[in-house]
């Protein structure tokens, strides 16, 4: 699938004592520019617990800091499907500079769809997949 992107200002709040984001923010604006990537596909996350009987949950991370980002600037979160399996979905991330676009953070994230009762691993919802399939 083609590149998703997603715009986000660095609030106040996002920074730590030095003036930076704060390490774990990135991890947040990676969740929202994947939640904001399914939305663009039509499908709602609490609708998908609740018609689908399905959840999303990140299984693993890897991610590699390249430059900090600071209070007030703008950035734009990448989304792009990288592979999928039966019960899960492999995500490639970038978060940019708005302004040049130099790569800050980059990283893998691989989540698991769980069954919203159990939290055991279920295959993908059809639905979903032939959206995200093509």
């Amino acid at each position: 699938m083609k590149e998703f992107l997603w715009p986000v200002r660095v609030y106040y709040e996002d920074t730590d004592s030095g003036g930076v984001v704060y390490y774990a923010n990135y991890l947040k604006y990676m969740e929202r520019g994947r939640t904001e990537w399914l939305r663009s596909l039509g499908f709602e996350q609490d609708a998908l617990r609740e018609k689908e009987g399905v959840l999303f949950a990140v299984r693993q991370v890897g991610i590699e800091y390249r430059s900090p980002a600071r209070f007030n600037d703008a950035l734009q979160v990448s989304v792009q499907l990288f592979s999928r399996g039966k019960a899960s979905l492999v995500f490639r991330q970038e978060i940019r500079s708005a302004v040049d676009g130099r790569v800050l953070c980059d990283g893998e994230i691989k989540v698991a769809c769980v069954d919203a009762r159990s939290f055991r691993p279920t295959p993908i919802p059809q639905v979903l997949l032939s959206v995200i399939s093509g």
